[in-house]
C-alpha cells in the first residue's frame, strides 16, 4: 500500500477529484441533452473511472475502488450498447461519483464507509449478471520475459485454461492480433510492464486498439492484468489510463490472481 501522506499520493488523489468533477459535468451535459449517450463523453467518463479505480487500488481504498469499478461497469455496458442510457441511470451514476468524492476527500474513512445502498442501485440498473459461459475454455495470453516468473504463472494458469506465451510486448500484440483474426479470442492477458522490444503499456494500448478495430470495446474485451516489480506509482497508474483492468506486483500472489479471475467471471 502507498502511504496516503506521501506527496505523490496526495497529487494522485487530487487528480482523482478533478476527474470526478469533470465526470459529473459530462453526465450533467448528457442529462440536459435528454440522456443522449454521447460516445466521446462516455469514453472520457469510462477512462476517468478507470483511473480512479486504479488509484484506489494502489492506496488500498477498497470501498472507493469497488464503487469506481461498479460505476465503470455500468458505463461500460452503456458504452457497448448493452444497457440503455436513461435519466435514472444518470442519477445513479451521479450518486456514485458524489460518494466517491467523499471517500477520496477523507481516504482514512474509506474502509469504514457504507456504500451498500449505492452498489444496490447500480446493480438494480444493470439487472442480473449474465452467467459465465462455462462451456467455453479460457484462453490466456501470458507476456513475460523473466523465465522464473513466466514458469510460475504458466504452471498456475494452465490449470484453468489454454495458456500461450509471449516473451515481449511485440510478440504479445502479434499473438493477440492472430487470435482475433482466427476467431479465438483471449479472455485473460497477463502483461509485464517492463519488457524488451515493446513495453507492457504500449502493448496494452495496441491490444485495445485491435479490439476496437474488430468492434470489441474494452469493457467486453480481454481482461488485462499488469504484473510489475516496479515500485513506480506513476507507471502503474498510467496502465489504467491504457485500460488495463488490474495489476499485481511481483512476486505475484497466485491467490490474488485467482480472486481477480473469479471476480471477472473468467472461471466459476
Amino acid at each position: 500500500m502507498i502511504d496516503l501522506q506521501d506527496e505523490l499520493a496526495q497529487d494522485f488523489l487530487a487528480e482523482c477529484q478533478e476527474r470526478l468533477q469533470a465526470l459529473d459535468a459530462d453526465l450533467l451535459a448528457m442529462e440536459e441533452s435528454g440522456a443522449r449517450a454521447d460516445p466521446e463523453l462516455l469514453e472520457r467518463a469510462f477512462r476517468s473511472l478507470h483511473w480512479v479505480q486504479g488509484s484506489a487500488g494502489l492506496f488500498d481504498l477498497a470501498q472507493a475502488g469497488e464503487l469506481a469499478r461498479q460505476a465503470g461497469n455500468v458505463l461500460g455496458l452503456i458504452r457497448s450498447r448493452q444497457l440503455p442510457f436513461t435519466q435514472d441511470g444518470i442519477r445513479v451514476l451521479l450518486r456514485a461519483t458524489d460518494r466517491l468524492r467523499e471517500l477520496l476527500r477523507d481516504p482514512t474513512q474509506s474502509g469504514h464507509a457504507n456504500i451498500a445502498g449505492i452498489l444496490a442501485a447500480l446493480s438494480a440498473y444493470t439487472g442480473p449478471n449474465p452467467s459465465h459461459p462455462s462451456a467455453q475454455r479460457l484462453r490466456v495470453l501470458l507476456a513475460e520475459d523473466d523465465f522464473s516468473s513466466r514458469l510460475l504463472l504458466q504452471t498456475f494458469l494452465s490449470t484453468y485454461g489454454e495458456c500461450h506465451i509471449a516473451a515481449n510486448g511485440l510478440e504479445a500484440v502479434e499473438a493477440f492480433r492472430s487470435a482475433l483474426e482466427h476467431g479465438h479470442r483471449y479472455g485473460l492477458v497477463c502483461m509485464d510492464i517492463m519488457m524488451p522490444e515493446m513495453d507492457g503499456r504500449e502493448a496494452v494500448r495496441r491490444i485495445r486498439a485491435l479490439e476496437e478495430e474488430h468492434g470489441i470495446l474494452s469493457t467486453s474485451g480481454a481482461k488485462i492484468v499488469m504484473t510489475t516489480a516496479l515500485d513506480d506509482v506513476k507507471n502503474v497508474i498510467q496502465c489504467f489510463h491504457e485500460l488495463c483492468d488490474s495489476y499485481l506486483t511481483k512476486p505475484v500472489d497466485l491467490a490474488q490472481l485467482l480472486g481477480q479471475m473469479k471476480g471477472y467471471r473468467l472461471i466459476p
